[in-house]
């Protein structure tokens, strides 16, 4: 069967720019890869991937492809006369592998391919840390300073962070000649890791310092001061630049994070800017009505708790929760009612208690709103229909 055109193949023009091939190639390749294809279409997605193939080693070589728009197919096929060594499956394997790599570059970010002679940095940023730290909520509201000890890895003072001892130096990796990766080809693909011999660092340390065993870095506990900011809330963090584990051959150092947690209140509870709190009324001051004594977070303040005031009744105090990190004004504070039932009574109490329902009865349902709205209630589930 006599082959396509090459241009065909790859649905590019004669005149096309080696970029145009390029991606032309690249589109195609991962349309009719064997991975891509299953089942009933496996087999003629292979022979169009090797077709696609075939063509991009001829077109992307300069030279071949002027033996190919010369000569054809025979100025191009090892089989034939005339054909130049590096034909298909020969020294052209290269620019197929480089570009093939690209494609998986595309498909997994990055992790493999890439060109041979690409640039690679060895210098990795150090890691970030997280320092939980709990406190009080007068604290977080208030905002305060104090001083954190950090277990965390700093630069050998010893070799200065080289590894090497003192008055060495480390040497450059003979795996990967110092770029860290080394390149793995096994049929048509290039797959580049991290080079097993230095780890990526492209140094290899022959006589390590002791103090550090090589590391570069010793850990150490260090202190550090913290400046909490009035009105932080809890899953808040601050962050201390440059405060995290040291970089590696000569990278930045990461940060630490200082994450809050709130202590329970015995009082309060915050929401947002809002703080929460129950206060208890006695009967008789939810009856007659009086004023009473509540604290905020700073103060003491008083309350007029009309007459006839219910449980669960929720008073309002304005500017008494907390100011947060973001806020231009405090939250509130909620006060939320609890009418306290005596206990614990005397005789002579129970029997005023009782002489006082029977005086409340005595005067209909006028004294006793929610039970009136109650028992109406009720009656419905109890109509026959």
């Amino acid at each position: 069967m006599a082959k396509r055109d090459f241009y065909e193949v790859l649905g590019v023009a004669k005149n096309a720019t080696e970029d145009e091939i390029k991606k032309a190639y690249r589109k195609l390749a991962m349309k009719y890869h064997p991975d891509r294809n299953q089942g009933d279409e496996a087999k003629g997605a292979e022979e169009k991937f090797k077709e696609v193939k075939q063509a991009y080693e001829i077109l992307s070589d300069a030279a071949k492809r002027a033996a190919y728009d010369r000569f054809g197919h025979a100025g191009v096929d090892p089989n034939m006369a005339g054909a130049r060594p590096g034909g298909p499956g020969g020294e052209g394997f290269g620019g197929f592998a480089d570009a093939f790599g690209d494609i998986f570059g595309d498909i997994f970010g990055g992790a493999m391919g890439g060109r041979a002679g690409g640039g690679r940095s060895n210098a990795f940023r150090g890691a970030d840390l997280r320092y939980n730290m709990e406190i009080t909520l007068e604290q977080a509201a208030a905002g305060f300073a104090t001083d954190i000890r950090v277990p965390a890895w700093e630069n050998c003072d010893t070799c200065k962070g080289t590894g090497a001892k003192p008055g060495t130096q480390p040497k450059t990796c003979g795996t990967c000649g110092g770029s860290g990766a080394v390149r793995i080809t096994q049929g048509f693909f290039s797959i580049q890791q991290t080079c097993p011999t230095c780890h990526g660092s492209g140094k290899v340390i022959a006589d390590p310092c002791t103090a550090c065993q090589g590391e570069g870095r010793i850990k150490k506990n260090k202190t550090l001061e913290v400046n909490i900011p009035a009105g932080i809330d809890v899953g808040q963090r601050i962050r201390l630049a440059g405060k995290g584990e040291p970089g590696m051959n000569g990278g930045p150092p990461g940060d630490l994070y200082v994450e809050i947690r709130i202590k329970p209140h015995e009082v309060f509870q915050r929401d947002g800017d809002d703080l929460h709190c129950e206060v208890p009324v006695s009967i008789v001051t939810a009856a007659l009505g009086g004023d009473i004594e509540v604290a905020t977070l700073t103060e003491k303040v008083s309350i007029s708790i009309p007459e006839g005031t219910q449980g669960g009744k929720t008073f309002r105090l304005r500017g008494k929760g907390v100011k947060g990190v973001r806020s231009s004004v405090p939250g509130d504070l909620y006060c939320h009612v609890n009418v306290e039932t005596p206990v614990r009574l005397t005789d002579k109490q129970k029997k005023l208690l009782r002489d006082f329902e029977t005086s409340l009865r005595e005067g209909g349902t006028k004294h006793s709103p929610q039970t009136k709205g109650f028992m109406d209630r009720m009656k419905g589930f109890f109509t026959a229909e």
